[in-house]
This record gives C-alpha cells, structure tokens and sequence, in this order.
C-alpha cells in the first residue's frame, strides 16, 4: 500500500455519517460533531483504509517511506495492536539491527549469514554439557563419601536395605532422575535423598518395585516432609516427592522417614 504512492483523500463530515459509511474509529476516543475522514491506498472498488484522525501526516502514501514492525499484541477479541516505525525512524532502528548482528558474528568469529546456524549450534554444545555436568553430578552424589559418621552408603533398616542421603550440587528437578539410579544400584530397597538450596530442601523416595506393595514411597515422604517444616508430598507407591521451607532440618527429616520405614516394614 505505501508503494501505491496514492495520495491521502481528506474530507470533513458528520461523525455519524463517517461512522455509518465504514470510517474506523479509535475504541475510547471521543470526537466532535464534525470529523476528519482520511481515505488511503487502493483496494478495488474502495480504498484500503478510512479512518477517523485529528491530523492528516502525509500527503501521499509514499510519504511514510520505510516501515517496520517492532511487535503486535492483543488489545481485545479480535483485534490486534501493532507498534512500528516508518522513515527515517525505521532506517535507523535497521542499521542499528544489523551493526548488532555484525557485532554477534564476529564475537562468535562467524559471517552475519551463519549467525543463526551458529547460535543453534552453541545451544546444542551448552545443552550436551549440562547433561554430561547432571550425569557427573548424580554419580558423584550417589558415590561420594558420606557427610557425617551417621550418614553411611547403606544400611539395613527393618531387614530392607535403605540408603538415606543428604546430596549436595544436585537440583531439585534432578532428584528423581538420581533416586530411579540408585534404586537400579540397590536392586532391592528403600532410597532417601534430599537437596537444600536457599535454605529450602526438596525430598524424593524411591521404592524398588518388589517392596512397593508393602512399603509406599508416598507415605515415607510424607514424614520426612512433616519434619522439614512442610506439608503433604505425592507421588506413586514406587517414587515420591515433598519439600519443605526448613533445610536446616534435613537430617531430622531423615530420620523421620527411617522410623516410619521401620514401622511399615517389620523384619521378616
């Protein structure tokens, strides 16, 4: 439309009549009795735009030279906000664009062409090595030497072999991923682990599932959650998962779940 060229037709009438003849108006605005009409652009038989303005900016169409999108958004049902720049204005804001484009390519000692293809592959690179970093994490955590002299590799509580651990530089979203691990190392038992971070712990219980018909992972973290301050857990008979706002109390929380470990599974 703006290449049309086409000049602006500008016309003033009643403000019913604009609105009745299809003139867009301004959702809030409020016009006198008598407005300005502007007419643009070709479209067949009628123009491409009639609106309703308090000023006329251009005297052609190709006045507004270059135009540029800058974002779109919804204002309501059905009708969309768009936010550009036209002119000078928008060659500006393009040559800053590509002087930024450029500045990327040569940090990343590549052509502007390839800067797409090159970001995708940083992005592939960066997320293999945070999976090897979780991979080493988790084996790390799960071999690493215990923290006190009361927190041990394994133990046998109520004739079920248990480990119980408080893991350090593994995330929340990571827990479960280690418990299903050690669970695989244990081949039969109980699993326990607890993170702290900011002062709050997350928890996860692991049953093997030739235990979960008597031992329920959910009803184990639910004790161990009481003790951290927090409330509730879910999960399956098999894994579960809790938190809670005091970290501090990891141990207690531990605790709590090897007692209610040993009330669930008597020795046999």
């Amino acid at each position: 439309m703006i290449r049309q060229n086409t000049n602006v037709a500008t016309r003033l009438m009643p403000t019913r009549d604009a609105i009745a003849a299809g003139a867009e108006a301004l959702f809030g605005e409020k016009y006198g009795d008598e407005v300005r009409v502007l007419a643009m652009g070709e479209a067949g038989a009628k123009p491409y735009s009639v609106e309703l303005c308090g000023g006329t900016h251009v005297r052609r169409l190709g006045d507004i030279g270059l135009f540029t999108i800058l974002s779109e958004s919804a204002v309501a049902a059905g009708v969309r906000r768009i936010e550009a720049l036209t002119s000078e204005g928008a060659r500006l804001y393009l040559s800053r664009q590509t002087e930024i484009a450029r500045e990327a390519a040569a940090a990343l000692r590549t052509a502007p062409a390839e800067l797409p293809q090159r970001v995708a592959q940083l992005l592939d690179e960066r997320r293999r090595m945070e999976r090897e970093l979780a991979d080493a994490r988790r084996a790390l955590a799960l071999a690493g030497p215990a923290r006190s002299s009361e927190e041990v590799e394994t133990r046998e509580i109520a004739g079920v072999r248990t480990m119980l651990r408080v893991v350090d530089g593994v995330s929340a979203k990571d827990l479960k991923g280690l418990a299903d691990d050690a669970k695989a190392k244990l081949g039969s038992g109980v699993v326990a682990l607890i993170t702290v971070a900011d002062g709050r712990a997350s928890l996860v219980v692991g049953v093997t599932d030739d235990l979960k018909t008597r031992i329920d992972a959910v009803d184990l973290v639910k004790s161990g959650a009481e003790a951290l301050g927090g409330k509730g857990g879910g999960g399956r008979p098999d894994l579960a998962q809790a938190g809670g706002p005091d970290g501090a109390r990891a141990q207690d929380a531990l605790a709590a779940i090897e007692r209610r470990l040993a009330a669930l599974a008597p020795a046999t």
